[in-house]
Parts: C-alpha cells; sequence; structure tokens
C-alpha cells in the first residue's frame, strides 16, 4: 500500500453493500480506519443497553479531500436499505437548502459525511427513529475528525451532532442554539453551522421561524459555494 491510496467513498458492511459511488482520496490511516469501521459489530456484540436490533450496516464518507463535513444523526430506514447517506426525502429538502446536485452532494471531494451513529439504530414504538447508538461516537468520531484537519466547515445538523461539535456553545434548546448560529459559526474552529434536521417532522418549525430560510440559508448557500462551486440559487 502505497502513501495515498482510493478509499472507499460510501461506507457500508461487507455484506450489505449495494452501490458505491465514486471514490475520494484517502490517506492510508484514513482508508485503514475506513476498512475497521466497515467491519465494525459494537452496536451488536458490545452494546450499551439492548443490541442493534438488525446487523449492523455503517454508513460514512470520509475523504481527506472534502472541506465540508456534514454531520448528521444516523441512518433512516432507507438509508440502511440503500447505503447511500441522506438517501430519502429528509436528503432532498438537505440538498435544497445547500443549494447543490446529487452528483454534488455525493462527491467525496467536496462533502464528507460522518453522522453520529453510523448504523440505523432502530425505531421506537411509534415508529420514530431512536437516537443515535452511544457507543459510536466515543469509538471513532474523535479518530475520523483527527485524519481529516482540512475540514473547514462543519454543517452540524440535529442536537446529537451540536452537542458532540459545539460542547459549551450549545444553548439549552435546538432552536436556541440555531438562533445564535452568527455567534456560534464566529466562535468555532473549524466554523460550524447549526441546521435543524431536515425531516418532514420539522417541516413546522420551519414555518414557525422563517429567519431560517431568510437570513441563515444563504448565508449557507455562500459558505457551500465557496468551497464547492457553482450552486443553485434561491
Amino acid at each position: 500500500m502505497g502513501s495515498a491510496m482510493s478509499g472507499v467513498g460510501i461506507l457500508t458492511s461487507k455484506r450489505a453493500r449495494v452501490q458505491t459511488l465514486r471514490l475520494g482520496t484517502q490517506s492510508t490511516a484514513l482508508a485503514a480506519l475506513t476498512d475497521e469501521a466497515r467491519d465494525c459489530r459494537i452496536c451488536a456484540e458490545r452494546p450499551i443497553g439492548q443490541p442493534l436490533p438488525h446487523p449492523p450496516r455503517p454508513v460514512v464518507v470520509a475523504s481527506t479531500k472534502a472541506r465540508i463535513l456534514i454531520a448528521g444523526q444516523a441512518p433512516g430506514t432507507r438509508v440502511h436499505a440503500s447505503g447511500i447517506p441522506f438517501d430519502d426525502a429528509s436528503g432532498d429538502r438537505l440538498r435544497d437548502w445547500l443549494g447543490v446536485s446529487r452528483v454534488q452532494f455525493y462527491d467525496p471531494d467536496v462533502f464528507a459525511i460522518l453522522p453520529m451513529g453510523f448504523c440505523f439504530p432502530g425505531q421506537d414504538a411509534k415508529g420514530g427513529d431512536l437516537p443515535p447508538r452511544r457507543e459510536c461516537a466515543p469509538a471513532w468520531r474523535a479518530r475520523f475528525m483527527a485524519l481529516m484537519p482540512q475540514i473547514d466547515l462543519v454543517l452540524t445538523i440535529g442536537l446529537y451532532a451540536q452537542r458532540w461539535h459545539l460542547g459549551t456553545l450549545r444553548k439549552p434548546s435546538l432552536t436556541a442554539t440555531i438562533e445564535d448560529w452568527r455567534a456560534i459559526y464566529a466562535q468555532t474552529t473549524p466554523h460550524s453551522i447549526v441546521l435543524p434536521h431536515p425531516s418532514w417532522r420539522n417541516t413546522g418549525w420551519l414555518k414557525r421561524h422563517p429567519w431560517f430560510e431568510d437570513d441563515l440559508l444563504p448565508f449557507l448557500r455562500a459558505e457551500i459555494g465557496a468551497r464547492a462551486g457553482q450552486i443553485r440559487p434561491l
């Protein structure tokens, strides 16, 4: 193995891979970590609480070229089936927020995607997705972040990502945190732009807070455009 190699862009389990997207360049160390994470079974074999109710299928995009990191929550049912991150209606809304096409979004030279939990955590009794598995972030997150020092913009999506990436800058509520987006951007290195989850469940929140679309999204798109090239206008 040389000093650099083509690494797996979309990370899924070996037993259930259905699609591999264009490969991003990974260092030897990042490629090795990707291989290790691909075989991870912590949440099934050494769980905190109940084990994962289905075979693990880690989904993550790691790259030494991307400047933008999408820090999401965890894969949902559709992503668990396809092995492709944000391959659902939430992903469509997120791409619309960013102003990018699917081709741009899945280019590992532009975006890295590192959810707080790599595997679909299952659902609760009401059919909602469970929180990210507690085993995942302590085992993997700092290790991946250390091997992607070129990241200079983190999109922290939802409570769990904001808790990990923002620390004491996070406010008592998701709304209060996102309302403080300008100060958070200025005080974080790499810069962080805080976002709600793009799920349809948050449509009401978006309607109650029009400043998100009027003020935050134009800034977000400008930051994405500065790193990803041409994007769609609002």
